[in-house]
């Protein structure tokens, strides 16, 4: 069989970018390279080029050109955190070109991106979240409103990842220097009314057409939440399977299955968790997860009984199935 070649994208120009280049790594170790041609490809700066060589992408094509030869791609896979993979932008791109790539499609990589647009989605779908507001940079603030949630609240910015700019506010002195943080990250802000739980996250993926939802990982954070440090810092205690009832397991496990179908994602997601009194509140899901040797979804594919290659090969069968379905 031949084998495939496979662009793993990483970089970009964002907070979020050493994130992604940890990912990337993870991903480029464990792919089979008995299946498939590995390039690690980067964004930085506007430019992609591949890693060590240097040699530039054309982007007319998609095309790798190197020491006089063009290396084409049979497989887009997507390993940016934030902009411009995991808002569509580059799979708006992508399916212009007729390339394959991994994980969800534009609209759906678009609303999930953005928290606030999410939840309203969802809300119909009756799943259960906390109350929140969106703020836009450059319009009026209606202060009393935010704090009429009560406190704490938690600030954020709408369209970012890995806990960047986020605030947990606990006085009404700390929210406006809150929002003002979560704006250098982000041209919206959403704030969030707390709920006192514990934090869950449980990864879902497609395998042979059918939506497999992983073992459910419990968070317990040294911090005061799942900010940046917890996530990456090794300053949060991961337990995974989580500590749960059959009864919450299956119930988890039932939301997260819906979410996935609900929102139309493909491939690899995580989908973020508080439980409060037995029910799981949603927070928001991740349709291009941390795949470091120490995020969660590796850790509960290890549970699920995979290797971190049977996880990767499930992403990659699934997005060129998308192709033939289209």
């Amino acid at each position: 069989m031949n084998k495939l070649n496979v662009a793993i994208l990483t970089g970009g120009d964002v907070a979020e970018r050493s994130i992604s280049l940890q990912s990337a790594a993870t991903v480029h170790k464990h792919l089979d390279a008995n299946k498939y041609n590995k390039y690690l490809i980067e964004l930085n700066k506007g430019a992609f080029t591949e890693q060590g060589s240097g040699a530039k992408v054309d982007m007319n094509d998609f095309s790798l050109h190197r020491n006089g030869e063009i290396v084409r791609f049979d497989l887009i896979f997507l390993m940016i955190h934030g902009h411009p993979a995991e808002d569509g932008c580059l799979q708006g791109y992508f399916q212009l070109q007729g390339l394959p790539y991994t994980g969800c499609n534009l609209f759906v990589s678009a609303l999930t991106f953005d928290k606030q647009a999410c939840k309203d989605f969802l809300k119909s779908h009756d799943i259960p979240m906390a109350p929140s507001r969106l703020l836009r940079k450059g319009q009026d603030t209606d202060w009393q409103e935010l704090l009429d949630m009560g406190l704490p609240l938690f600030v954020k910015p709408n369209k970012n990842g890995s806990s960047y700019g986020v605030s947990k506010v606990k006085t009404p002195e700390e929210l406006e220097p809150a929002v003002a943080l979560s704006f250098q990250f982000d041209d919206e802000v959403v704030v969030e009314g707390f709920l006192n739980g514990v934090e869950f996250s449980n990864g879902v993926v497609r395998k042979d057409g059918e939506v497999v939802v992983l073992p459910i990982t419990e968070i317990v954070p040294k911090n005061e939440f799942f900010d940046f440090k917890a996530k990456y810092e090794n300053e949060s205690q991961e337990i995974t399977p989580a500590r749960l009832s059959d009864e919450q397991r299956e119930q988890c496990q039932a939301q997260t299955k819906k979410i996935y179908e609900v929102l139309g994602c493909r491939g690899m997601s995580r989908i973020d968790y508080i439980l409060v009194d037995g029910t799981f509140y949603f927070l928001e899901a991740n349709t291009i997860p941390g795949m470091s040797e120490a995020s969660i979804i590796p850790q509960q594919a290890h549970a699920h009984g995979w290797t971190i290659a049977e996880l990767l090969d499930a992403v990659v069968e699934d997005a060129l199935a998308a192709v033939k379905q289209a």
